[in-house]
């Protein structure tokens, strides 16, 4: 472990260039002079440093020269070898970074990359004084941790304010570790929110200027009544070092995790049991949407809440609790911020029109979530292949012979792809021989035959419709595809 840091393509986990300008004539102008906010959040922000035992191996040891049979330095170097082995068996990796104060007595947030693996950890206040750390809890999907540590007398600890009323042009102050120089201040302001950058199932970071470099991580990100709003976790950098582009984790998303770490030691979410995926203008169309919004549902989690309360494969999720869900990402951020076994409302789009459900919500299990057991498919009679020419491929019965081809589970169900027509439809959105129409139409019917499928194509012709939705299964995964079926 080296300074706590993580790279994401460009993107290096810590945080965020000091720039000043005039204020928007809506937003609180700058003060004169942040020296008297930096003297009060100071003593909050603390330094962690991270130890990781680290065992020597046999090819880092130094290796016992040869001597011929008998020599009187083979005993001696042997037993200067081994002595020099039990006085140093070990190797210690360092990591250095950032956290804050949340309790007067001791409870310290910070990033989980920054006390990943670590064997000991220790935080050092602004007086420089040091206490070891015990780890609470931490939760790799969110990169928080909560840490606690046993202080002589009350400390001073920061509040969490509320990033949702944060605006774009707000001032921001960041404290931090940066390179192992505790207690830097730093001040910016907000330039972007909800920024996703592929670190993780929930992004939803706040976007500074404010100058972050390697070690603020897990340092606070302050507005000017000095309230948490976020935690410094990421810089975009080709160069490793602070080019005015960092990312925070929003107190909004951070403050429920970090009570369930205080509470259970570990994150509990609400689960819905769903595979979603974005809804293309393409998909949009097919289904009869004004315009490609929602979450759409690919596959359902076997026995899961989804499955329960009769949310279908093909439905698209508009509204979760009341909230929404613009863009397929949302979703999953909603549901996890939602309370376990809460009923709650959802709104789908489903044949054409809004139906409205109700949904008690699980707790996200911890294992994969089990494959769903269907009746296995016994017919051994040959079964004929049909051309399909306005989806650009051969389709044909699911049969011992083609599973045995293809190596398809004998659970699967539906239409297989036997062969892709070059530069079709089907070619266009890659999909592969082998694999699996399971349905198809607007109304997402379940298909097992080919005539089945044509059948589906024409009642869309007639309805004048470009494309066509079909639900694919390959390789375990189901996604939608919206095929043009307009030239065959």
């Amino acid at each position: 472990m080296t300074l706590a840091s993580r790279i994401i393509p460009v993107l290096v986990v810590l945080t965020a260039g000091l720039t000043f300008g005039s204020a928007p004539a809506h937003a609180r102008g700058a003060p004169d002079s942040f020296a008297d906010l930096a003297e009060r959040l100071l003593p909050s922000v603390v330094n962690i440093s991270t130890t990781q035992v680290q065992q020597k191996t046999e090819k880092g040891r130094p290796q016992l020269p040869k001597f011929p049979e008998g020599s009187p330095f083979q005993d001696f170097f042997k037993e200067f070898f081994d002595r020099q082995q039990r006085e140093s068996p070990q190797r210690r990796a360092m990591s250095l970074g950032s956290g804050f104060i949340i309790s007067k007595n001791g409870y310290v947030v910070t990033n989980n990359h920054v006390i990943a693996e670590a064997d000991e950890i220790t935080v050092t206040l602004h007086d420089d004084s040091k206490l070891k750390a015990r780890l609470i809890g931490r939760d790799p999907k969110t990169d928080l941790a909560l840490l606690k540590v046993e202080p002589k007398s009350p400390l001073p600890a920061v509040p969490f304010g509320d990033s949702g009323v944060t605006r774009v042009g707000d001032w921001v102050v960041a404290i931090g570790n940066p390179f192992g120089l505790g207690g830097t201040v730093t001040a910016g302001i907000v330039s972007a929110r909800q920024r996703d950058i592929n670190s993780g199932p929930y992004d939803d970071f706040i976007q500074t200027d404010a100058s972050i470099n390697r070690g603020n991580s897990g340092g606070p990100m302050f507005n000017l009544k000095g309230e948490v709003i976020g935690i410094n976790t990421a810089i975009f950098s080709p160069s490793g070092g602070s080019v005015g582009i960092g990312f925070a984790i929003p107190a909004n998303l951070a403050r429920p995790i970090i009570e369930q770490l205080q509470k259970f030691g570990k994150a509990r979410r609400g689960w819905l049991g769903v595979r979603i995926q974005t809804v293309t203008d393409e998909i949009a169309q097919s289904l009869g949407l004004e315009k490609a919004t929602g979450a759409l549902v690919a596959s359902l989690t076997k026995e899961g809440p989804a499955e329960k309360y009769k949310i279908k494969v093909g439905d698209v999720i508009l509204k979760f609790d009341n909230k929404i869900v613009g863009e397929m990402r949302r979703l999953p951020r909603i549901v996890a911020e939602t309370s376990i076994g809460k009923a709650v409302g959802v709104e789908v789009w489903r044949n054409g029109k809004r139906v409205r459900l109700s949904v008690t919500l699980g707790e996200f299990p911890e294992d994969d979530a089990k494959l769903a057991a269907t009746t296995p498919d016994h017919k051994h009679k040959p079964a004929p292949v049909v051309v399909v020419d306005e989806l650009g491929m051969a389709l044909s019965t699911l049969t011992p012979v083609l599973r045995e081809q293809f190596k398809l589970e004998d659970t699967m169900k539906g239409v297989v792809v036997t062969k892709i027509t070059p530069e079709g439809p089907a070619a266009e959105k890659r999909i592969p021989a082998g694999a699996i129409i399971r349905k198809i139409g607007p109304d997402q019917q379940v298909v097992t035959t080919p005539d089945q499928v044509l059948k589906k194509i024409k009642q869309a012709k007639r309805a004048k419709l470009n494309t066509i939705l079909v639900l694919i299964e390959s390789g375990g995964v189901q996604r939608f595809v919206a095929l043009n079926i307009s030239k065959g």
